[in-house]
């Protein structure tokens, strides 16, 4: 499908942009994606030369796009659709001056990409309404988070639910947009042999890990106020437990997918009183080495507080209470300067009923997000030689070996050009967020009623002995 867009990036200059959506967009065009007649205007408050924004961004792109795809040729046109505008975001005449500059919108699909802190998402959609530039084929973008807490998500929603009907505002969250979370739900839907196993009866625990080398980098301002919990639980993490969980929708479709994740929300068992101190575990990194250099404890980063008693890991277990997953925990857990990067889900199956062998150990499927996108399934083979003594082998699914002569897509690519197309299957729904911040929010006020500072982990381990023990309680172990 090809459409006549504007896409219009609110926060033009930051970080989101030139690292990711621009890269993305480049790589749309490169791929005869974009209609001949799509726009893309940058928005940030400084002023800069259209020629200077250019040369920004191809630098950042150049940095972010593999060599072998990055032509120059095919940038020079790409750069045609671009232009850079400075708009003060809470100025309502700047969005006045934005309408005439753009011109008349009919016919035109104009997408407006929030890609600014939270705190600006009201004023641009009111100012856009004001400015006449929230009309019928208006659809606006917004990133995570949604809000700090239920009732900052809620004035949110309400003020940009007043200006854009549900149906044209998308909340993305990027990872619905990677291969291999797409590839879980045609795991679990595609093949038959998985469904009649997807359930408390056959699987035993399920592991969910969301795991960063890195800092906060240069976002300590924003992350000092947010947490692992805000930034990466609520959201992340809670939507790769719905894929694990949700039943079979009755089609592919926005309406039918984002029902069933919305089901899976509200069948959370609540986290209140001494569960918030007994099923979840608060962390900050100290001072360690990741990846053979040192690197400095939380509290010394830029713009963090001194004192902070703001946390860089949290684990939590969750348990779905309904008919299929009665009796099953889920263990999530991210956390900041880990050992590893990775990103993963691992559902543990339940062990033979009656074992014929020595050696025996229960069936493992993982599923790999980051950094490479793989599915395994871990099944007992007889070891060669005298006797049945068995070893596990994984059955590999390397999906970049397997899918060689296709590029991957990155994620903001394909929720990209759905924007433009007006699919929001693989975006969240208002219900949606909301009821991820009901069961969220109870434990933020539970970790404020118990007050216990973070428990302390050393940068490039796998977070606080807490955590492990979260699960050695129920018998279990991370894995790692």
């Amino acid at each position: 499908m090809s459409i006549s867009c504007d896409m219009l990036v609110f926060g033009g200059t930051g970080d989101l942009t030139l690292h990711k959506l621009l890269p993305a967009l480049y790589h749309l065009h490169r791929e005869g994606r974009l209609h001949d007649d799509v726009r893309i205007y940058a928005l940030a408050r400084g002023e800069m030369a259209r020629a200077d924004y250019l040369a920004l961004a191809e630098r950042h792109c150049r940095a972010q796009v593999a060599r072998a795809d990055f032509e120059t040729e095919t940038w020079q046109r790409f750069a045609e659709r671009m232009d850079y505008l400075a708009v003060d975001a809470t100025q309502r005449g700047e969005f006045v001056r934005l309408a005439h500059y753009l011109g008349p919108g009919e016919g035109r699909v104009r997408v407006y990409y929030l890609a600014t802190a939270p705190s600006l998402f009201i004023d641009i959609a009111t100012n856009l309404e004001s400015a006449g530039l929230a009309g019928q084929d208006a659809r606006i973008v917004i990133e995570k988070p949604i809000g700090h807490s239920l009732e900052s998500a809620l004035e949110i929603n309400d003020a940009i639910g007043q200006v854009f009907p549900e149906q044209r505002i998308y909340r993305i969250d990027h990872y619905l947009g990677k291969e291999t979370v797409q590839n879980l739900m045609a795991l679990r839907f595609a093949n038959a042999m998985f469904e009649p196993i997807w359930r408390s009866a056959h699987i035993d625990h399920v592991e969910i890990t969301v795991a960063e080398t890195l800092g906060v980098e240069n976002r300590g301002g924003y992350y000092d106020h947010a947490g692992a919990m805000r930034d990466m639980l609520q959201n992340h993490l809670l939507q790769l437990l719905c894929l694990v969980a949700m039943e079979a929708p009755v089609r592919f479709d926005a309406k039918s997918v984002r029902g069933e994740k919305v089901k899976v929300l509200e069948a959370l068992k609540p986290l209140t009183g001494m569960d918030v101190q007994d099923k979840t575990v608060r962390g900050q990194y100290a001072a360690g080495q990741v990846g053979g250099h040192d690197v400095q404890a939380y509290y010394f980063e830029t713009d963090v507080d001194n004192d902070s008693d703001t946390e860089t890991f949290v684990a939590v277990k969750a348990e779905v209470d309904n008919w299929r997953w009665a009796g099953v925990p889920f263990y999530l857990r991210t956390g900041k300067r880990m050992a590893r990067k990775r990103s993963e889900i691992a559902v543990h199956f339940k062990p033979v009923p009656h074992s014929l062998f020595l050696n025996g150990q229960p069936n493992r499927l993982v599923i790999r997000l980051q950094p490479e996108e793989r599915i395994t399934l871990q099944v007992m083979a007889k070891a060669p030689g005298k006797g049945t003594r068995l070893e596990p082998v994984e059955l590999d699914l390397n999906l970049a070996n397997a899918f060689h002569h296709s590029r991957r897509w990155d994620a903001y690519e394909r929720l990209l050009l759905d924007v433009i197309e007006g699919d929001s299957t693989l975006f969240m729904r208002r219900d949606e967020v909301e009821a991820a911040w009901r069961w969220v929010d109870p434990i933020l006020k539970g970790w404020q009623e118990f007050y216990r500072k973070p428990r302390p982990y050393a940068a490039g381990t796998d977070g606080p002995e807490q955590a492990h023990r979260l699960m050695e309680r129920d018998g279990h172990r991370w894995r790692e």
